[in-house]
């Protein structure tokens, strides 16, 4: 992040402006919320005072009427103490959904793009329509966090412009009516924006720098929090068969790890038997640290971004990490296998033919259909071993998805009707959207090969379907979704809480799902 954000709850009544604004010190703004035609709540009112009228009289000659994502702006208000009055308005004319999380989220993040130099920053967050509870006030101070993340590692220089517009340091204060509820929920909303965030650092970083062992190192990061981390070499991997995963990686310098975390936040005493407690949930991740697209590869154009073709596996270690980090009451396993896809004389051709460790045979047509490949092996894996309760894997797998359903539903394939109901609910409750796609006998005939069990790619049409046909070989009767990211998981548009190319999609995502279904 550029820059550190500091964020506590007070309350209304220990909001204390001084008469007039101090020359000297950080810049402070102050942001209240109005609601329709500009109407302001009862806090926001009396610690305004005085000003409230300033505020009417500014938004009658505005014509400002408080529709949501509009504001105005009052620069050294007469008699605050502050260098900046922000006024938001939340009005919206149709109503939201009341399972919807995303909405308070969102305006935690419009206000914090809206903030500009300001050191400190009061918010006065009291509702002008209805009443906000303590859910809604943590979910506010997500958006602000989430929003506020930026990456600039390697930027070694700063345009003037860019080192006046913004503090080192920015501290704000939320005024609510009761601080110390709020502050209960506050724990688990950090932890699910460090997962975000950290996910969004994997993808957003280079593959020189991010390449498989690197990456199953900083997944070993997570053993902090109390997550038991396996990291398997290729000769482990050579040993249990997974062919499949390895010809992807044969073709690179960077050798190919598969790495297995655990976390098992569930007591045994709280299980009732003791199969139960050997029967977790599992999220699987592709991890193309750099998909070159092997013997069969890419067009020059645009290659640099398949730098983020592993934000499946960024994923997968951003929700594990927010489900430590909060205690989540449920055991899990994440699972990712990571590689390159490199086109060097070692690499993998088309025409050559594949053994995964489930035993099937795969004949490789294009070297750039390599995801489900890795994924083939990964899943087989983990259903053989864990036994898991379900399992969803997510993957920049087909630009085809992409072609259907662009940046806004990431794609949704499963042999499960109540698992795929219970992704779409999360997915509409914090707006990572999903859509689900068909699947049925028609399509997987398309894989059929000559010469071996399958075939990698099932032609020009329906690619996205024949993917998960092929990916839905390697489960057998283990409830499965597949999630196909290549829309929403890099080069992500912005959005109120994301300016990053790397968006970490699907943390919140399957940590709705988690909370929601899974947890004792």
């Amino acid at each position: 992040m550029s820059h550190v954000l500091d964020v506590d709850f007070i309350s209304f009544k220990d909001v204390k402006l001084a008469p007039k604004a101090a020359k000297t010190g950080p810049s402070t703004t102050l942001v209240v919320l109005a609601g329709a035609d500009a109407a302001l709540g009862k806090a926001s009112k009396a610690i305004l005072g005085e000003a409230a009228g300033l505020v009417a009289k500014a938004a009658h000659s505005a014509q400002f009427k408080g529709a949501a994502k509009s504001t105005m702006e009052l620069l050294a208000p007469q008699g605050l103490g502050v260098d900046r009055l922000l006024v938001v308005g939340t009005h919206q004319k149709k109503k939201a959904d009341p399972q919807a999380q995303d909405g308070l989220i969102n305006l935690g993040g419009f206000i914090q793009g809206k903030l500009g130099r300001a050191a400190k920053v009061v918010i006065v967050f009291d509702a002008p329509e209805g009443e906000h509870d303590a859910a809604q006030a943590a979910d506010l101070m997500l958006g602000l966090k989430l929003r506020a993340y930026k990456f600039e590692t390697y930027k070694t220089k700063k345009k003037p412009e860019d080192e006046a517009s913004e503090p080192a340091k920015v501290h704000i204060d939320i005024a609510v009516a009761n601080p110390a509820e709020v502050r209960r929920q506050v724990p688990a909303r950090q932890a699910l924006a460090h997962g975000v965030n950290l996910a969004r650092d994997l993808v957003n970083e280079p593959a020189n720098i991010l390449y498989p062992v690197e990456f199953a190192r900083r997944a070993k990061q997570l053993e902090k929090l109390g997550v038991k981390v396996e990291i398997l070499d290729v000769k482990a991997m050579q040993k249990l068969g997974m062919g499949a995963l390895l010809g992807v990686g044969q073709g690179s310098v960077r050798e190919s790890r598969m790495v297995v975390m655990r976390w098992n936040g569930l007591p045994a005493a709280r299980t009732k038997s003791k199969s139960e407690a050997k029967a977790p949930i599992a999220f699987i991740g592709k991890g193309v640290c750099f998909d070159t697209g092997g013997i069969s590869i890419k067009p020059a154009g645009g290659m640099e971004d398949m730098k983020g073709d592993m934000a499946g596996a960024a994923c997968v270690v951003g929700l594990m990490h927010a489900l430590a980090s909060r205690k989540a009451k449920v055991n899990v396993i994440g699972a990712i296998g990571l590689v390159e896809n490199m086109p060097d004389g070692n690499a993998q051709r088309p025409g050559d033919i594949v053994k995964t460790m489930s035993g099937q045979t795969v004949e490789v047509i294009n070297t750039d259909a390599e995801g489900r490949l890795v994924l083939a092996d990964v899943l087989w894996y983990v259903q053989h071993k864990y036994k898991p309760t379900f399992m969803v894997n997510l993957a920049t797998l087909t630009g085809a998805i992409l072609v259907a359903l662009g940046k806004e539903y990431a794609g949704l394939f499963s042999n499960n009707d109540e698992l795929s109901a219970r992704l779409t609910g999360a997915g509409q409750a914090t707006g990572e959207k999903v859509w689900r796609m068909p699947m049925g006998p028609a399509y997987d005939k398309m894989l059929e090969s000559q010469f071996a069990d399958m075939k990698n790619i099932g032609g020009r049409n329906a690619g996205s379907i024949t993917a998960a046909q092929f990916l839905q070989r390697f489960v057998n009767d283990t409830p499965w979704a597949h999630l196909d990211i290549a829309g929403t998981g890099m080069g992500s548009p912005s959005s109120d809480i994301n300016s990053s190319w790397g968006s970490g999609w699907g943390v919140r995502l399957l940590d709705r799902l988690v909370a929601d279904h899974y947890e004792n």
